[in-house]
């Protein structure tokens, strides 16, 4: 256990359709392929959840850019959320720093060395990655681990959990680390 957050042991899944969505800060969405448009009911219930504080962390476990989930993905945050563009986030971004320090992002493969997100105001409710996250966590029944991390091995591996802590903590905390308090900490932690 590396935090004190107490999450659901068990996965939920769930549709935008469903009654409890709201009851869940933290979406995940991830896919291989294209996938059918959300439904206008779906596109705007989605749009409330986001504006309203919830948070969305979709990953392309293929990492193809411009086909299949990725293409799909982008397609629909922008009549999702239009008007509100998927850009790569700063370095000094809090999604960076919400627990641990990252320098670099892991997964399953290295497609991309940043995270995009989708912004409003000063709060990212969407925060996308194609580096497959999800596939370094994964394990099989027995706990071996079920996929390589290539090209960079157990060190990619252990930066993909730090930053899925970070995720977790950022969609509960948003930005508290830019705070007064935090920041002077974590320049210095930044600079060694």
């Amino acid at each position: 256990m590396r935090t004190s957050i107490d999450g659901m042991k068990e996965r939920r899944l769930t549709t935008l359709a469903d009654p409890d969505l709201f009851y869940f800060p933290f979406l995940y969405m991830a896919g291989k392929y294209e996938f059918d448009p959300f439904t206008p009911q779906e596109k705007e219930t989605l749009k409330r959840f986001l504006t309203y504080g919830g948070f969305l962390f979709a990953e392309d476990t293929v990492g193809a850019k411009g086909y299949g989930f990725d293409q799909a993905f982008r397609r629909e945050m922008k009549q999702v959320l239009p008007g509100h563009e998927l850009r790569r986030l700063p370095t000094d971004h809090s999604v960076y720093q919400s627990f641990y320090l990252i320098g670099s992002i892991g997964g399953r493969q290295r497609v991309n060395t940043y995270l995009e997100g989708i912004t409003i105001d000063t709060w990212t409710p969407v925060i996308y990655s194609q580096n497959d996250l999800s596939g370094a966590w994964s394990r099989d029944k027995l706990g071996r681990w079920v996929y390589e991390c290539e090209p960079g091995g157990e060190l990619q591996r252990s930066a993909a959990f730090k930053m899925g802590i970070n995720l977790i903590v950022y969609s509960l905390t948003s930005d508290y680390k830019k705070d007064v308090i935090h920041h002077p900490f974590i320049k210095r932690r930044q600079s060694l």
